[in-house]
């Protein structure tokens, strides 16, 4: 599960296991080996809960060393579950004829400090300190890359939700800076959207920025990272997928990212202009501060080198054909991630490998337990339903993303994705959260299954976590197709259980079979239960899912709206 959008700290969890040093797991206490530890079986377990355990185990297991993409481990994983898929009789839906998609990823980081420079008219070129004014950004569609132009501060660089922060400026061939975030007074997920900087940078774009800056807030707060953090750590890995001409995929190529400016890089780059540095600062305390676009005086230029590393790894694809004549060619797809972070920092206990059980092998083994579920039933859908386990997830969402821009069947006949990421089944849930849910039709289908076991629906408890746009299926909303990301809920035990999870085991070595808080199987069989009946009702219904009238993600992104 990613669980931060900011650019630089994704680069830190993309990095984790690329910077840790590959040694073997040490024996956790004399008593139980690492073997012995994820080799415990309850013989009491009911068949469909020691199905489900097995895959946990396995996936789950030391000897997978946390099944980091491109990793040999992560190969063998997905070469497990493209075992499952045969044994559930889906038929490929990867290349040649495989249950294997090839996503050709690429980390890349700066490959030197990069350089800044202010020029202004009558007199000499001003240079950045590197560390103390700025950090360069990578470029992986091109490892080379200099420009030359005009700067303009447009705030939190968002046009959208009655806010334009580019009204009355033209930017076009200039370099945009802002700030990160939005305002909290947008709603929870759109306001997630409008942090992310791929929308910041996609707006500038749209705009006719040949690039963008961000600059480091004065505002203390979620998201808003000191520029010493940041500098410390300016040249981690990130990671994307390559192009068929082998450079990287960013979404804007022609407004790339360029760097970040400290406060004492701005206050430079501000100096001479009708709106002083020492103002904005001021201003950009308040929650939400409106800005005045400011066309600051002379020009910025930058120079990037970038080193790309290409890693080869893989999504795994099974398809069950849909019986329906013309149905049939529709698409609904299940998608987990198979990755995690791989091996890292050890823990108290001496431990290294980040297991990941409930992150995600859990949602790995839900999505193996549903397609037994539809074998099992004897009845084919009437939608063909696409079983897709995705990698690079922890990247930065890079396997969904791929394959959302690459998709095995056509992008058009997909009409709904329903993902499986990180369910916590630690206590007996009593309700379920569908991230997502209420933008689409969708929300009605998960309303019905989650009452069909006899739980409620809740609605988001964390919404400023804002989770549904930061899993695999957000790369699906922006293909413009409905989707919904279900957890257990957080009624009764639900909101302890995951508050404890959370704090205790997530992105731990402890995130094991062997959790701080034990896993309950049951709860995992319940979890399947329910998801597939979502998947159930979507494939076999009259209509597809569609885009609540003029919801936001609807409208932004594309695809069919009520009317």
């Amino acid at each position: 599960m990613l669980r931060s959008s900011a650019p630089y700290i994704l680069a830190l969890l993309a990095s984790t296991a690329a910077s840790a040093q590959e040694t073997p797991a040490p024996t956790p206490t004399p008593a139980l080996t690492p073997a012995q530890k994820n080799a415990v079986v309850n013989a009491e377990l009911p068949e469909d809960q020691a199905a489900f355990k097995s895959h946990v185990m396995f996936l789950a297991s030391d000897q997978l060393r946390g099944r980091d993409a491109g990793s040999p481990e992560y190969d063998i994983a997905a070469q497990y579950v493209a075992s499952q898929f045969y044994a559930q009789g889906l038929r490929p839906a990867g290349d040649d004829g495989s249950y294997l998609q090839k996503v050709p990823l690429i980390s890349y980081k700066p490959a030197d400090k990069g350089s800044m420079a202010i020029a202004r008219k009558g007199a000499a070129p001003v240079a950045l300190v590197f560390g103390e004014d700025y950090v360069p950004a990578g470029n992986p569609s091109r490892t080379e890359y200099s420009v030359t132009a005009p700067v303009v501060f447009v705030g939190y660089g968002i046009a959208g939700l009655g806010r334009d922060d580019y009204k009355g400026v033209d930017v076009k061939g200039k370099i945009v800076a802002f700030f990160g975030g939005a305002p909290s007074s947008f709603p929870s997920e759109e306001r997630a959207h409008f942090s992310s900087p791929a929308t910041k940078a996609g707006i500038a774009m749209e705009k006719g920025a040949v690039g963008y800056i961000t600059l480091e807030s004065p505002r203390a707060g979620r998201g808003n990272y000191p520029f010493a953090t940041i500098a410390a750590n300016y040249d981690r890995p990130r990671v994307t997928w390559g192009r068929a001409d082998g450079t990287g995929h960013i979404p804007t190529p022609t407004a790339p990212g360029l760097g970040m400016l400290s406060q004492a890089g701005a206050a430079k780059l501000f100096q001479g202009a009708k709106t002083a540095w020492a103002d904005v600062a001021k201003r950009a305390q308040e929650d939400g501060a409106v800005f005045k676009p400011v066309q600051l005086p002379g020009t910025l230029t930058v120079g990037l080198k970038t080193a790309n590393t290409p890693i080869t790894s893989y999504n795994v694809a099974g398809i069950l054909p849909g019986s329906d004549p013309e149905l049939g060619q529709e698409v609904v797809v299940l998608s987990a991630h198979l990755d995690h972070v791989g091996v890292g920092k050890a823990n108290a206990q001496g431990d290294t490998i980040y297991n990941g059980a409930m992150d995600n092998a859990v949602g790995i083994a839900s999505l193996i337990e549903e397609a037994k579920r539809f074998k099992a039933s004897g009845k084919k859908p009437r939608r063909s339903i696409l079983f897709l386990a995705v990698t690079a997830e922890e990247k930065g969402l890079v396997g969904a993303d791929y394959f959302a821009h690459n998709p095995t069947v056509p992008k058009a006949n997909m009409v709904a994705d329903v993902n499986l990421d990180m369910p916590i089944i630690t206590y007996k849930f009593e309700d379920v959260t569908p991230f997502g849910a209420a933008h689409s039709t969708l929300g009605e289908i998960v309303q019905k299954a989650a009452a069909e076991i006899g739980v409620g629906v809740g609605g988001d408890p964390r919404p400023d976590e804002a989770f549904f746009v930061r899993s695999d299926h957000y790369r699906f909303v922006q293909q413009g197709i409905p989707s919904v990301f279900l957890w257990p809920g957080e009624k009764g035990p639900g909101k302890a259980a995951t508050d404890a999870f959370l704090a205790n085991n997530y992105h731990q070595p402890s995130d094991e079979v062997a959790q701080t808080a034990p896993i309950d199987w049951e709860s995992g069989v319940r979890f399947v239960d329910v998801n597939y009946r979502i998947a159930r009702a979507i494939a076999d219904a009259d209509q597809r899912p569609m885009w609540k009238k003029g919801d936001f993600f609807g409208t932004t992104f594309g695809g069919p709206m009520e009317k």
